[in-house]
């Protein structure tokens, strides 16, 4: 008998191992990169959408020079000891509208959307470089609303300003507290809108190391990530906490029932 008892406890411990081993596969990211050197894609220039907002901010050695052509800016921010910058900027924002143009001091209504942001500095350069100011200025443009959402199985799902205009899948998902242990990460969906306002979705594999290299491993501005639930948490959710325990205590039953069985041949 006390070789069965043995037998048994063996074979219930590679269970167990073979079952953590399937488990640890199943959340782990880019399971099939070792030490190696990837080409990895280069983030895609973000293109200004209607709705947006932007800053555009005219800078000149005489700050007179381009006075004209900055919107005014109401006092910053202070917060504790620390003087919040963000503020300031974000009241010289301008809204794009629907038909892609804003209003801009002097030059009137410039058509801004479908341009990157170094288009439309060069674009703003030339139109008041030299015909309003004689010394070439310099343009900078940033977006004030550049954000992405994250949803579905992750820890905190919700808007996430991005202030590098710069972001990864990963670092999304690091932002929103990492996916849970119930979420699909062989098949995570990725909805882009476009210029002409149509609505892109693509489903890309965590867990594969040719992400690194796809177009869509950095994320553009106003891009919904959603984690999709596993089949365990599906089947969870259909039933519920009383049927839940009913099916534990069974199932517990029936397993101990086995192992007398087994022991007692």
């Amino acid at each position: 008998m006390k070789k069965n008892i043995n037998s048994i406890l063996i074979s219930f411990s590679l269970v167990l191992l073979v079952s953590a081993c399937t488990a640890h596969k199943k959340v782990s990211y880019l399971k099939n990169a070792g030490s190696e050197t990837i080409q990895q894609t280069s983030a895609v220039e973000a293109t200004i959408f209607p709705n947006d907002l932007i800053t555009i901010i005219i800078n000149t050695n005489t700050p007179e020079a381009s006075a004209a052509f900055n919107l005014p800016l109401s006092p910053t921010q202070v917060i504790g000891n620390s003087v919040s910058l963000n503020s300031a900027v974000g009241l010289q924002a301008y809204l794009v509208s629907t038909e892609g143009t804003i209003d801009f001091p002097i030059l009137g209504r410039l058509a801004v959307a479908g341009k990157t942001k170094k288009e439309l500095e060069l674009m703003i350069k030339e139109k008041i470089y030299p015909q309003y100011i004689t010394e070439e200025p310099i343009v900078l443009i940033r977006f004030a609303n550049y954000k992405v959402s994250v949803l579905g199985e992750v820890a905190r799902p919700g808007n996430f300003t991005v202030n590098n205009e710069k972001i990864s899948i990963f670092d999304a998902l690091a932002m929103a507290g990492d996916m849970t242990i119930y979420g699909k990460r062989s098949n995570v969906l990725i909805l882009r809108e476009k210029q002409d306002g149509a609505k892109e979705t693509i489903r890309v594999n965590l867990q594969d190391k040719k992400l690194l290299q796809s177009p869509y491993y950095y994320l553009q501005q106003n891009d919904v990530v959603y984690v999709e639930p596993n089949k365990h948490k599906g089947n969870a959710s259909a039933i519920s906490s009383g049927e839940t325990l009913s099916i534990s205590i069974t199932s517990t039953l029936i397993s101990l029932t086995s192992l007398l069985i087994t022991i007692l041949k």
